[in-house]
């Protein structure tokens, strides 16, 4: 967390609204391994990080709610009755949605005057959307004395994201910004919303985000496509979802599925398999194991599941020709956004100016280059 991003919309509010607000940070989040699995029910490892969404929040005795994005320099005014979701309304209908999700649970809100900041790349994958959710809804827990537990807030931000947003996202996005530890990592039980922490010690390495700053249009239509093909597998095997079947048990139906389908439904049963042999790894302080299974889960997504993208496979091949970097994959839903890497800390900004030249000079395009560390979840902050 940025003590300058705090000071910055700390500052915004008092001139907007000539009061002393309630401060809220809540944190994007990257996931390290377990990716499309969320939607089969399956096991994630997402950690919370230091980049994330400030929020200035207080009462006013306005007949208005009024909410002020501070990056973009736009004030939203709004009745707090009959509210709906706007027609591209943008960063508007995070905010609507979890204001309406309360009220649908019967909580009567008083009117209130908001202002937020974030310092999470747009388009990285590193899910800006939950963690301003998720600042909203603790921020008026907080305010008004709601009383909600933190379980009961994240499901107010994924309804959100679902109702207003129209993305019909897993619990993970917003399960790792409210529940984020410090230098730790969640395993997250996708399907009974439980989750154990391992705290990670990287030792000589950090992690290393690179973004491609693409984001291809077969994104919204792929995903929908790839959860399309696991139920229905999951329905001819007659389990509730893929994290229940086992190779052997989809091999059973291979000659009445095409290739490719196999192939995908194969993808999520391994990668639920790594994701334990992750933990695993952890536990025993074995880093290459952890970077082995990184490279892994990277050629199921690209050669098995299909959604990764040239730019995305040529930064993961380019870190196979350098012995500082244990391993790499793409992070997210795929088409674009960011890779994750495991690499040496010393050898950093090294590989920081090689692969911004390689990447300009295959795609006439610049990437971007973030590190981050794991953080604690979403908090009140600056509390005097």
């Amino acid at each position: 967390m940025k003590k300058e991003l705090i000071k910055d919309v700390k500052k915004s509010f008092k001139k907007h609204f000539k009061t002393k607000p309630l401060m809220v940070f809540s944190p994007g989040r990257i996931n390290l391994i377990g990716e499309h699995t969320d939607y089969n029910d399956g096991f994630v490892f997402p950690a919370a990080i230091n980049k994330g969404i400030g929020l200035a929040i207080q009462k006013n005795n306005d007949k208005k709610s009024n909410v002020y994005a501070l990056n973009k320099e736009e004030m939203y005014s709004f009745n707090l009755k009959n509210i709906q979701p706007l027609e591209n309304g943008g960063w508007r209908n995070y905010i609507l949605g979890v204001v309406s999700e309360i009220q649908k649970k019967g909580i009567l809100l008083e009117n209130f005057d908001i202002v937020f900041a974030g310092d999470i790349p747009g388009g990285a994958g590193m899910s800006s959307s939950a963690a301003l959710e998720n600042s909203v809804v603790f921020g008026l827990n907080e305010l008004f004395k709601l009383n909600l537990t933190k379980q009961e807030m994240i499901l107010i931000s994924q309804k959100a994201e679902h109702n207003f947003a129209g993305v019909k996202c897993g619990i993970m996005d917003q399960y790792a910004s409210m529940f984020g530890e410090k230098k730790s990592a969640i395993l997250l039980d996708c399907r009974t919303i439980k989750s154990q922490s391992f705290k990670i010690d990287f030792k000589k390495y950090k992690l290393l985000l690179i973004n491609t700053n693409v984001k291809h249009d077969l994104s919204e239509s792929a995903y929908n496509d790839r959860r399309e093909v696991c139920e229905s597998i999951s329905e001819k095997l007659k389990i509730t979802a893929l994290r229940d079947a086992s190779k052997n048990v989809l091999d059973a139906i291979k000659t009445e599925i095409s290739e490719e389908d196999y192939q995908k439904a194969l993808y999520i049963i391994e990668e639920n398999e790594r994701v334990q042999k992750f933990a695993e790894a952890i536990k025993n302080d074995e880093l290459n194991v952890l970077g082995e299974l990184l490279y892994q889960s990277h050629n199921g997504l690209s050669k098995q599941y299909k959604v990764s993208c040239k730019e995305l496979d040529f930064l993961v091949n380019q870190t196979k020709e350098n012995s500082k970097i244990l391993g790499a994959r793409m992070m997210g839903g795929g088409f674009g956004g960011c890779t994750i890497n495991l690499i040496l800390k010393k050898e950093v900004a090294a590989f920081k100016e090689e692969i911004s030249k390689k990447f300009k000079k295959e795609f006439n395009n610049d990437c971007s280059i973030y590190q981050v560390k794991l953080s604690e979840g979403t908090r009140l902050v600056n509390k005097k």
